[in-house]
């Protein structure tokens, strides 16, 4: 009898659960919702059914595409390659340079390697302000202003990265490396013939992570490149913000575009994303 009783009081248990979970994850998809819905609209009916508010504010009837036709009309085309290509530079770049440094730490011993390995461990806690000025005072003594090695270069090293690396080698046994060493391995050989292989999913959280922060970068770009001939998207955007008028489709449609490209590379890899930042590995 209690067996009976218990099932349907489980059942709305569960169904209070999930309903609470929609209601949440249609609070995080609205906005997105609504600037696709925006954005394929006529600029001049975007707040139509916004003030008053009405459901046919969350339906693009009729829908159209010339915001998207505009943006690349004016250029925003170049603008996502050139994002691309710095990102992806800065990426395969800084998975080099980050893996080889958590490595580093994780195998040798050297004097300072606790106030080094602090003092990176720091840095990615640092707001990007606090360091914007004395980075662009060193770019612009080496001459890198306007130039594409201003956006990569300050970008490669990160500290979240080498710790990610740091703390995944350094679960690895060591047993490993010793072996391949008496057979006369390189540490470069060790490094990418075994290390490498068994971080597949640090690798990834660390790539994602390089690739999402110099997408989503603002300040710096617009700081390094002054005359903006090399623009990239977070400062293409402001482009549809102008003095007398704000192209409201056009600016979501940009809107739709940079937030879609970092969703579509996250979503089919988000397990190894997460179980990277989870720490996870082998555990010596």
């Amino acid at each position: 009898m209690s067996t009976h009783a218990a099932t349907p009081k489980k059942a709305l248990s569960l169904g209070l659960k999930h309903l609470v979970y929609l209601v949440i994850a249609f609070i995080f998809v609205l906005p997105l919702w609504w600037a696709i819905v925006s954005s394929l609209r006529p600029n001049s009916a975007i707040f139509a059914d916004i003030f008053p508010f009405t459901p046919k504010a969350l339906l693009p009837t009729p829908p159209t595409f010339e915001a998207y036709t505009g943006v690349f009309e004016r250029g925003f085309g170049q603008i996502i390659a050139n994002t691309m290509l710095v990102a992806l530079v800065t990426m395969v770049a800084g998975l080099v340079v980050n893996g080889a440094a958590g490595f580093a730490f994780a195998m040798f011993d050297f004097k300072g390697k606790k106030i080094v390995l602090s003092a990176i461990i720091i840095s990615f806690m640092l707001p990007f302000e606090a360091i914007a000025l004395p980075l662009y005072t060193v770019t612009q003594q080496l001459g890198w202003l306007d130039n594409i090695a201003a956006l990569i270069v300050p970008s490669v090293a990160n500290g979240l990265a080498v710790f990610l690396f740091y703390q995944f080698f350094s679960q690895v046994p060591k047993d490993y490396a010793e072996a391949a060493r008496l057979d006369g391995v390189s540490w470069l050989n060790i490094l990418m013939r075994i290390y490498v292989p068994l971080s597949l999913p640090t690798c990834i959280s660390a790539a994602l992570l390089l690739f999402i922060f110099q997408w989503e970068a603002f300040l710096w770009p617009l700081l390094a490149m002054p005359s903006q001939q090399f623009k990239v998207i977070q400062v293409g955007m402001a482009a549809f913000q102008q003095q007398y008028q704000t192209i409201w489709n056009q600016l979501f449609a940009v809107s739709v575009i940079t937030a879609l490209i970092p969703i579509a590379l996250l979503m089919p890899l988000q397990r190894y994303y997460v179980q990277g930042l989870a720490g996870a590995g082998i555990k010596g």
